[in-house]
């Protein structure tokens, strides 16, 4: 992401396509700084509350050689974006989140919210970890299991006020509603808001996009697609400019993420076609090293 900042070339928005209501289908085309390569992703997004354990994200990432043309690798686009979001958002928190932050909560508990508890244990020592989930029978059994796998004090709640209280919140639902409120979050929280992608689900409320340093992955991404502040902006509460950096300023210190211990930071993670493509490379060389 700091590439792609300091890169400064413009990369086309990802096309979405909704086939019916929970059915979605994207292109997101893009390029790595040279001589990286470039590529696109090809994606579905079904949602199936029929089948809760299963992916909504199935499809395909391919990357071009840089100076042939020709495509190298093809690699499986659900498992590459539940493991490249997670990392990214881990990036963000690091440099986001206060240095003493040691208790997470998360809304949602599907494959990002697995993924997410994994990454940002890798960049906190936790010492409590909350989830919360629309079903509360969900939530508890992924409490456990992450419990088992961790190691961490990880314990479902079902009052989302309660769950708030925690130095960082991460959002990884398909709510199309605000499941977490400004009210609810205390001065030095970071949020990371990951679970709506594009224009209509709001998986946070005004109150709290208003209050927080807004940090984007993208600027051009968050203006066209960042569904709580295309709604915060319609309701004439605030302009494009409440977005004070990309997350790529941030990690060259152009901009500072936090100011203060109460400042609430607010990462949004669309997700950029450049974190699948680099995500991609990285496999594409490992398998090369191996023979594989």
């Amino acid at each position: 992401m700091a590439e792609f900042t300091a890169a400064g070339t413009v990369q086309p928005l990802r096309q979405i396509m909704q086939l019916s209501p929970g059915r979605l289908f994207a292109l997101m085309p893009g390029t790595l700084p040279e001589p990286q390569g470039f590529g696109a992703k090809v994606i579905t997004a079904f949602a199936d509350p029929d089948a809760p354990g299963r992916t909504p994200h199935q499809g395909i990432v391919v990357l071009f050689d840089a100076s042939s043309g020709a495509p190298v690798c093809i690699a499986d686009a659900g498992e590459v974006t539940h493991i490249r979001t997670a990392a990214a958002t881990a990036v963000a928190t690091d440099a986001l989140a206060r240095a003493n932050a040691t208790s997470l909560t998360i809304f949602g508990c599907g494959a990002q919210a697995r993924t997410h508890l994994r990454a940002i244990a890798r960049v906190r020592s936790l010492e409590r970890v909350t989830v919360w989930g629309r079903d509360a029978a969900r939530a508890s059994a992924f409490a456990s299991s992450m419990a088992a796998e961790s190691g961490l004090d990880v314990r479902a709640e079902p009052d989302g006020a309660t769950a708030a209280q925690a130095d960082i919140i991460c959002t990884v639902t398909g709510s199309p509603t605000p499941v977490l409120l400004g009210e609810w979050v205390a001065p030095g929280t970071h949020v990371n808001a990951v679970g709506s992608s594009h224009a209509g689900p709001v998986e946070v409320d005004t109150e709290l996009v208003l209050a927080s340093r807004y940090i984007a992955d993208s600027r051009a991404s968050a203006r066209a697609a960042a569904a709580e502040l295309i709604v915060a902006r319609e309701a004439g509460a605030l302009t494009d400019d409440h977005i004070v950096a990309e997350i790529g300023q941030v990690l060259l210190g152009q901009v500072a993420g936090r100011t203060g211990d109460l400042d609430i930071t607010f990462y949004k993670s669309l997700g950029h076609i450049v974190q699948d493509l680099a995500a991609v490379r990285y496999l594409h060389a490992r398998a090369v090293t191996r023979n594989d």
